[in-house]
């Protein structure tokens, strides 16, 4: 538990950074390039990340796994991830690049867009590099690089490409794939001190199939999980405007923002989870679920009706056209705060049970994408216009996610032996009066509900969540020495 609190702490401050890094980005993408050149991106930007996911072989999780098994010396162990992502992300790489259709449904801004491929072996390594790191406990090096140094050179590098004549048109693409590999040499230096170089390190064809075969379950997860919230963009980019899916992509960007909190707790909690399985100590597996679900829960809750509440506010800081994207906003956030316990419970059902954990999410996404098409296709319908198209697509993820926490907390349950749920009513008591206090701001001029409405917001709920939701225990996330460390 104190390993989980410091990770998450540590990790909780790079989602404060990260989510201070994204601010920029979204300005400066939705106010200089415009919603057109910002769907185009969303659209690639979406393959590109779930090919990156499963070219990573979910080493994410599954590293720890390898590692706590001891099958041999750990930087081998690495190695042999890296030398994977690597050969899988080339090959992903080389077939966009060839068959790049997928990738740019509504065409492409400039010829240079098609340099993104580069992306998907980087980012794969990536994963890797941090999953060795986090594995010693190191979660620093994962803050600098996904909420330091990724979000804050995409958000530099848009501005300086597009006041560049050459680079304009393929500006965010090129600001993309600037932070993928800057985010790529902040994980490897500090990699490379902690482990060094292999020694005696020989790839073996036999081994590494039985790796990708032993992995398909954990990427399965890992591309669902991600796929999840990727799969609405890709949909809405073949039966929506540019413009639209843009709308929603800005959406989506503020309302995953508690989706970063919920992953700044994955870093640590696989490898205390694997330890455990080691030992199996199911009791504490069970404890450590609830404790990090009610932690993820009531945090996530609270920065929903932050940036819910208030927002046609929120959604009207990139420009007069994204208001139209506030119904989205709101169900989005609904959404991750419906995901919060099936994530939890996936961090424990991906070494359990495998082959269940992925056969349940290939069935949620499957509802996910029908519902979305469904949703869309009524608006179409009914003639609503493209915010309800995007509206609609929301509304089927936070079903599919809904449906996704019950089920999976319920087959933890059942295997482990002891209550996982990390329902607690004091978050309807927090929840009731933080938004009274936001709908009242609303009455106020939009820059005052802003800057006044917001902290009003966060300041009731956290008062109220504090002082009637938050025990002993729950407190330690907030402390920094634990049993005098």
């Amino acid at each position: 538990m104190q390993a989980l609190a410091k990770g998450g702490r540590t990790n909780t401050f790079g989602f404060v950074l990260r989510l201070a890094a994204r601010i920029p980005f979204l300005l400066i993408a939705t106010r200089l390039y415009g919603p057109e050149a910002l769907g185009r991106f969303a659209s690639a930007f979406v393959l590109i990340e779930i090919l990156a996911l499963i070219c990573s072989l979910g080493e994410k999780r599954g590293l720890a796994q390898r590692l706590t098994e001891g099958e041999g010396p750990e930087v081998n162990l690495v190695f042999d991830g890296l030398l994977l992502a690597l050969i899988y992300g080339a090959a992903a790489g080389l077939f966009l690049w060839a068959f790049p259709a997928p990738m740019f449904p509504n065409g492409m801004s400039s010829p240079l867009d098609i340099w993104l491929v580069l992306t998907i072996p980087a980012f794969a390594i990536t994963e890797v590099l941090l999953a060795a790191q986090a594995y010693r406990y190191d979660i620093a090096t994962t803050v600098r690089a996904r909420a330091v140094v990724e979000p804050w050179t995409i958000s530099i590098m848009a501005g300086v490409f597009f006041y560049i004549p050459a680079t304009q048109e393929a500006g965010l693409a090129l600001a993309y794939i600037a932070s993928i590999f800057a985010a790529l040499i902040t994980a490897a230096i500090p990699f490379l001190r902690t482990y060094g170089l292999p020694g005696g390190w020989r790839p073996h064809p036999v081994y590494m199939a039985k790796m990708s075969a032993r992995a398909f379950p954990l990427v399965g997860a890992d591309a669902i999980e991600r796929g999840t919230r990727l799969l609405d963009i890709f949909i809405l980019g073949f039966f929506a405007s540019p413009a639209a899916v843009a709308i929603y992509y800005v959406a989506q960007q503020i309302a995953t923002l508690p989706q970063k909190l919920k992953q700044s707790f994955e870093p640590i909690l696989s490898p205390v989870i694997t330890k455990n399985l080691k030992e199996k100590n199911f009791a504490a597996i069970a404890a450590q679920v609830r404790q990090v679900g009610f932690w993820i829960i009531a945090v996530q809750a609270g920065i929903a009706l932050m940036l819910g509440v208030p927002g046609e506010a929120v959604m009207g800081l990139w420009g007069p056209e994204y208001v139209g994207g506030t119904g989205a906003l709101a169900f989005l956030l609904a959404a991750e705060v419906a995901a919060a316990m099936a994530v939890v419970s996936e961090s424990v059902l991906v070494y359990i049970a495998r082959k269940r954990n992925l056969a349940i999410s290939v069935g949620i996404l499957a509802l996910q994408a029908v519902l979305t098409v469904a949703f869309i296709m009524l608006a179409t319908r009914l003639d609503l216009g493209e915010p309800f198209k995007a509206a609609g697509a929301a509304i089927a993820l936070l079903i599919a996610l809904g449906v996704s926490s019950v089920i999976k907390a319920l087959l933890l349950k059942k295997l482990i032996k002891a209550p996982v749920s990390n329902w607690r009513w004091a978050l309807v008591w927090a929840a009731a009066p933080a938004v009274v206090v936001g709908y009242a701001a609303t009455f106020l001029p939009e820059w005052a509900e802003l800057l006044i409405g917001i902290p009003a917001i966060v300041a009731t709920y956290g008062w109220v969540i504090w002082h009637r939701g938050f025990g002993p225990d729950d407190r330690v996330l907030f402390r920094k020495n634990i049993g005098g460390n």
